[in-house]
């Protein structure tokens, strides 16, 4: 075990009930797959990269500590918003108290509010805007194909965003992914901000459909991906959150199983799932882990967690945990 730091000693000390136990519990649990040389797949829902989960996610990712990531494609693109716009933010803690007349001013002064945060249009969706679509349009005049995470890869990369950088960039985790070339799948990219751009593109006729690969694609690339890595040890799965980002990668091992009749397919190896949705009303992301058993995605044995909070509070701790912060 990783010598651990004031912040792992403080939660071992006293999270010893309730949603606090079945924190630490979960981060021990993570640890020791990573002791036994199992890999971790993490997957990002909600609004988590606004939240600035990069300040700790992007040293799990320096680390070793996560192999494969999930994201939302409002994840993928929020990073790097925050990366290039940081001090053009806008913070309203009062957003509880917000008129719909001051909602619409917001907009007015080009203002998406997530939550209790503005995200700025002009400097952070029109400024990656610019250089993103030369990226697909140079891969289009080529005749390349590329998954989403890839093209942001790509513009991360060629360090033409440097000059607009407003952070550290020792906190941007998709630049400390861009620079492992880490394994992504981003389900239903096509509902993010840049997701509608890349369509309006295509409406435009300026942009080819094609010239973005496709869910389906990232699905088949996934299978192939798990049945790889799961040959000799086990592969985890961390979920931030619920949602596609969860929802599409946990059913690989029961299509691997079932559709492709690869019965000798391992469940995965541990589960955790931070989320405060409850199982009412049928809420697939308020599920308990021992429902996945009946779909052919956990096994009976699979350690499973599952802590009842706020994610933008538990990640960032489970986090230093396994950094022996």
């Amino acid at each position: 075990m990783t010598n651990k730091g004031p912040i792992s000693q403080f939660m071992l000390e006293h999270y010893k009930h309730f949603n606090a136990a079945s924190l630490v519990d979960a981060a021990k649990g993570y640890e020791t797959q990573l002791e036994m040389g199992n890999k971790m797949l993490v997957t990002l829902a909600g609004a988590m990269s606004t939240a600035e989960l990069g300040k700790s996610f992007a040293e799990i990712i320096r680390h070793d500590k996560v192999q494969i990531i999930s994201c939302t494609g409002a994840n993928l693109e929020e990073d790097l918003m925050n990366l290039v716009a940081h001090t053009h933010y806008k913070r309203v803690p009062h957003y509880r108290d917000l008129s719909p007349q001051e909602e619409w001013d917001l907009l007015e002064k080009g203002l998406n509010r997530v939550t209790d945060t503005c995200i700025p249009e002009e400097e952070a969706f029109r400024r990656l805007q610019k250089h993103i679509f030369k990226i697909w349009k140079d891969a289009e005049d080529k005749g390349e194909r590329y998954f989403p995470h890839e093209f942001m890869f790509k513009l991360l990369l060629s360090g033409v965003l440097e000059q607009h950088y407003e952070i550290d960039p020792k906190n941007s985790w998709m630049l400390a992914a861009a620079q492992k070339n880490l394994p992504m799948v981003v389900p239903g990219w096509e509902d993010s901000t840049m997701g509608n751009i890349f369509a309006s593109y295509v409406i435009k006729g300026q942009l080819k459909a094609s010239t973005m690969k496709s869910g389906i694609e990232y699905m088949a690339w996934l299978a192939d991906w798990y049945t790889a890595n799961s040959k000799e040890k086990g592969i985890g799965f961390f979920q931030i959150g619920g949602g596609i980002a969860g929802d599409f990668p946990i059913c690989v091992v029961p299509m691997l199983y079932q559709d492709m009749e690869r019965t000798d397919t391992p469940f995965w190896s541990y589960f955790c799932q931070i989320s405060d949705s409850t199982t009412s009303y049928g809420s697939y992301s308020g599920a308990v882990p021992n429902e996945k058993i009946t779909w052919g995605k956990l096994d009976i044995n699979t350690p499973k967690f599952i802590v009842e909070s706020d994610a933008t509070i538990v990640a960032p701790l489970i986090f230093a945990y396994l950094l022996g912060w």
